[in-house]
C-alpha cells in the first residue's frame, strides 16, 4: 500500500466530501474527462460524476474546493 503526502496532508487529516453542480457535462465521455482530471489532484480518493444530474461528488484528503473547481474548469466545464 502506498501513501501520498503533500504539504497540507497528514495521516490524521479527515477525508472530506465536496459536491459541485457542473454545467456542460452531458454524456459518459464528459464524466470520464472530469473524473480523469480530478483524480490527478494529489489527495483525491474518489470521484463520482453524473451527467444525468449534472453533479460531481469528490472525496478527498488535504484538498480544498478551489483545487477541485480548477480541475473541473481545466477539463472544459463550468461550476455553479
Amino acid at each position: 500500500m502506498f501513501y501520498t503526502y503533500g504539504p497540507d496532508m497528514g495521516l490524521f487529516k479527515k477525508t472530506e466530501t465536496f459536491e459541485f453542480t457542473v454545467t456542460g457535462m452531458d454524456c459518459g465521455g464528459c464524466e470520464r474527462k472530469i473524473t480523469t482530471a480530478i483524480t490527478k489532484i494529489a489527495g483525491v480518493r474518489q470521484v463520482q460524476a453524473s451527467a444525468a444530474s449534472g453533479s460531481v461528488t469528490v472525496k478527498a484528503k488535504g484538498v480544498n474546493s478551489s483545487q477541485i473547481k480548477d480541475g473541473i474548469v481545466g477539463a472544459g466545464f463550468g461550476v455553479e
